[in-house]
C-alpha cells in the first residue's frame, strides 16, 4: 500500500538516471521526463501519486508543469526540486499548489522521506474516506443477526475466511443480506480501517460501466469533463464489493478478469497501468454456473471470484430467527428515528413466524417499519401488521396469476396494489432463479424498470439487517 506512481521531471541527464534506478529500489514505480514538454504529454496519458518537478528548465518550465498537474490531476502530490531554492521560492511553490520543497543537491534519504510522507498521507486519506462511509452508511456494525443453525454456519465461515486475502462469492436470494455479509467479511479482515466500496453492477448505466469501475481521464470521451477515479481505485487498500456480478456484460467481464489477475488498473484514456491493492468480494442471486454453461458468463472469471463460496439462507429457512431479527430492527429504527421503546406481542410474533417472507429480511424490515408507524402504544400487536402478514394462514380461496407465477394472493387478503406488485415480481424472480432479464421479459417491463422497482422497495426498508 506504500507503493507510489512517481513522475520525475528534470533536464539533467545524470539526475534522471539516478532516479530511474533508485526510486524503484525504494519500492516505487517511476516515469522519468527530460523536459516540461515531455512531462505535459505524459500527464495527459497517465496518472501519478507524486510528481518531483525541477523548476528551471528550457522551454516549458516547472511552474507550467505544476499548474497543469493541479488542473488535470489535483490528487497528485507535487514536490518541487530545484538548485535555486530559497525561502521566497519555497513559499511561492506552496502557494501555487506544491506539497513539498527539496533543494538540490539533496540526499536520496531526503527524497525517500518525502515520498514516505506522501504514502502516509494517502493512507490517511483512504482511512478518512472509510470513516466517512461508515458514518453515512451505517446502521451500526455489520452484525449478522441470527442464532439459527444456518446462520451459525454462515458466521463460522466468515470468521475463517475474513482474515485471509482470498476472493469470496456470496450467493443468496434478494433481501437475504449479501452486502451485510460482505461488510462483515471486511470488518473482520486486516483491511477493516480502509474503504469498503460497494458496487451494484446491475444498476450501472450500460454505457458508463467501464468508466464507473475503472475511471477516466479528462477528455477521454464525450462528456468526460473532469479527471475521475473509478470505484475500484477508490477501494485501494480496502475491500471492493461487486453486487449483482452476473449483470456485467462479456466485455466488462474480460476487463474485470484482467484486473483481478494482475492487480493492474488502466483508466479510460490512459496508456499507463498502475497497481491497485483491493480484496474482492462478489455477490449474485443468479445461477452463475448455469450462466457459464450457457456461455453468458466467463468460466475463468467465475473460478477467479469463487475461491470461497458463502450461501446465505432465506428467511424461510431460518424461521427461528424471525423474532430476534424483528427485535433488532425495532431497536435500530428507534436508534435512527427516536421514539419510545416498542415490544412485540405474542400474536404479532406468531403472525411474523408463519409468513412466507418472499422478500426475506428486506421485507421483514419494511414490515417492522409499517408496524411501528401504526402502533399506538408500546407494544406491536397483530392488527398493527400489514394485512398480507396477518392473513398468511387465511383459508380464503386463492386466485391464480397467469405467466406461471402461481398463487399471488387470497381474496380475503386485502393487499395494497404495491404489495401485490412486489409479490408478483419476487415470485417471477424466484421462478427464474434470480435472472432479472428473463423475469423482466415475463413481466412485460423493461429491465431498468425492474431495477427501479426493486431499488425503491429496498429504499423503504433501507437495510438488509
Amino acid at each position: 500500500m506504500n507503493r507510489l506512481r512517481v513522475l520525475f521531471v528534470d533536464d539533467e541527464a545524470m539526475i534522471r538516471e539516478v532516479m530511474r534506478i533508485e526510486l524503484p529500489r525504494m519500492g516505487h514505480d517511476v516515469t522519468v521526463c527530460e523536459s516540461g514538454e515531455k512531462a505535459l504529454e505524459i500527464i495527459e496519458t497517465g496518472s501519478f501519486d507524486a510528481a518531483i518537478v525541477d523548476l528551471r528548465m528550457p522551454g516549458i518550465d516547472g511552474w507550467q508543469v505544476v499548474d497543469h498537474l493541479k488542473e488535470v490531476s489535483p490528487d497528485t502530490q507535487i514536490i518541487i526540486h530545484t538548485a535555486h531554492g530559497n525561502l521566497d521560492e519555497a513559499v511561492t511553490a506552496i502557494r501555487r499548489g506544491a506539497n513539498d520543497f527539496l533543494q538540490k543537491p539533496c540526499k536520496l534519504v531526503d527524497i525517500a522521506t518525502v515520498l514516505q510522507r506522501v504514502a502516509t498521507n494517502r493512507t490517511l486519506a483512504n482511512k478518512t474516506l472509510a470513516l466517512e462511509q461508515r458514518l453515512k452508511a451505517a446502521e451500526g456494525s455489520a452484525e449478522l443477526v441470527g442464532d439459527s443453525a444456518p446462520m451459525q454456519h454462515v458466521k463460522k465461515l466468515i470468521s475463517k475466511i475474513a482474515p485471509t486475502e482470498s476472493s469470496v462469492l456470496v450467493l443468496g436470494e434478494t433481501g437475504t443480506g449479501k452486502e451485510l455479509a460482505a461488510r462483515s467479511i471486511h470488518e473482520q479482515s486486516k483491511r477493516a480501517e480502509m474503504p469498503f466500496v460497494a458496487v451494484n453492477c446491475g444498476a450501472l448505466p450500460e454505457q458508463l460501466v467501464e468508466s464507473e469501475l475503472f475511471g477516466h481521464r479528462k477528455g477521454a470521451f464525450t462528456g468526460a469533463e473532469t479527471h475521475r477515479k473509478g470505484l475500484i481505485e477508490m477501494a485501494n487498500g480496502g475491500t471492493l464489493f461487486l453486487d449483482e456480478l452476473g449483470e456485467l456484460d462479456k466485455a466488462t467481464q474480460v476487463k474485470l478478469l484482467r484486473f483481478l489477475e494482475s492487480g493492474e488498473l488502466r483508466r479510460i484514456g490512459e496508456n499507463e497501468a498502475f497497481h491497485v491493492d483491493v480484496r474482492v468480494v462478489c455477490a449474485t442471486n443468479r445461477p452463475l454456473q448455469e450462466m457459464v454453461d450457457k456461455g453468458t458468463f466467463r468460466e475463468d472469471l467465475f473460478f477467479r471470484v469463487n475461491t470461497f463460496e458463502i450461501r446465505l439462507p432465506t428467511l424461510r429457512d431460518r424461521a427461528d430467527d424471525v423474532k430476534l431479527l424483528a427485535k433488532h430492527l425495532i431497536q435500530r429504527h428507534r436508534s435512527k428515528h427516536g421514539g419510545q421503546p416498542v415490544t412485540l406481542s405474542k400474536d404479532a410474533v406468531e403472525s411474523l413466524k408463519t409468513h412466507a417472507w418472499k422478500g426475506n429480511v428486506r421485507e421483514l424490515a419494511n414490515t417492522v417499519e409499517y408496524a411501528i408507524t401504526l402502533c399506538d402504544g408500546d407494544k406491536i400487536v397483530a392488527n398493527d401488521l400489514p394485512d398480507s402478514i396477518r392473513s398468511t394462514t387465511s383459508s380464503s380461496a386463492p386466485i391464480s396469476i397467469p405467466n406461471g407465477a402461481g398463487v399471488l394472493w387470497s381474496s380475503g387478503d386485502n393487499k395494497t396494489l404495491r404489495e401485490i406488485e412486489m409479490d408478483l415480481i419476487y415470485r417471477v424472480l424466484d421462478k427464474h432463479h434470480g435472472d432479472k432479464p428473463r423475469a423482466a421479459a415475463e413481466l412485460g417491463i423493461a429491465l431498468k424498470t425492474l431495477y427501479n422497482k426493486l431499488n425503491q422497495y429496498e429504499a423503504r426498508g433501507n437495510a438488509a439487517a
